[in-house]
């Protein structure tokens, strides 16, 4: 049986996270499906937005497999470490935006899944956490670094050094999701987003998304000079030509 679903329609892939039964938890076979889905997703030049989500209408992903993880040895868990690091950098460096569907529980792995996609959406029953200090650990997947550096350094240290839970409007208050809505409304949300999205220039958001990512790393005067030369290199490409003469002649722009 696989763990993964994944239906690809109109330039979007959506990959579902199948184990329900164990709310979507996270153990190195499902690591190891979703690395190849992401995988496939990324290397597929006809698909322009990734949406990942969970199955059933409970857990996105409400973090590891504790049974798995509590009988790990240092070796064990340093692979296991380093499986879930290899996933969501994937996911992170992906050329084409990741949206996370948040469909319910995001603990621990779920919220570190989540960190590592470009947009975040949720719905009003997801809860989000890094508790893993109850359980003598540290988040292992990015959670230190990542959680930081988008909510701010002291939430960070609240979430994790405190181990509790938030709920999806504390979430949407301090940043850590984009927006807020009805259960039902989640995927059609997440569907529109990417349509929105893959109506644009291709190479334009994949080189958005790259000024974006490698920002983050530079100085300003750096970053600056760096979205100079990528906004330079756009220009006399095919896609810039018709992008601009659709907009003279007022008409969508055929990109696709």
């Amino acid at each position: 049986m696989s763990f993964i679903l994944i239906e690809k329609s109109n330039h979007v892939t959506t990959i579902t996270i199948n184990r329900p039964e164990a709310l979507n938890a996270m153990n190195l076979i499902v690591v190891g499906e979703l690395h190849k889905a992401v995988q496939t997703a990324v290397s597929d030049a006809e698909i322009g937005a990734i949406i990942i989500t969970g199955a059933g209408d409970k857990s996105f992903v409400a973090g590891a497999d504790i049974k798995a993880m509590s009988q790990m040895t240092k070796t064990a868990a340093r692979e296991f470490g380093r499986a879930g690091h290899d996933l969501l950098n994937l996911i992170e460096n992906s050329p084409n935006p990741v949206i996370a569907a948040i469909n319910g529980f995001a603990l621990g792995g779920g919220t570190e899944i989540s960190l590592a996609c470009h947009i975040r959406l949720a719905a009003e029953n997801a809860i989000f956490g890094q508790p893993e200090v109850k359980l003598g650990l540290i988040p292992g997947w990015g959670g230190t670094q990542r959680l930081a550096r988008l909510v701010g350094k002291g939430k960070a240290i609240e979430m994790i050094a405190g181990g509790g839970i938030i709920k999806s409007d504390e979430a949407l208050r301090i940043g850590l999701v984009n927006q807020v809505v009805e259960p039902s409304d989640l995927i059609p949300l997440a569907n529109k987003l990417a349509e929105k999205i893959i109506q644009n220039g291709p190479a334009a958001v994949r080189v958005a998304l790259d000024c974006i990512r490698r920002g983050q790393d530079l100085s300003l005067t750096e970053g600056l000079e760096y979205e100079l030369e990528a906004f330079s290199q756009l220009f006399g490409t095919a896609e810039m030509l018709e992008g601009t003469k659709a907009f003279v002649e007022k008409r969508p722009p055929k990109f696709r």
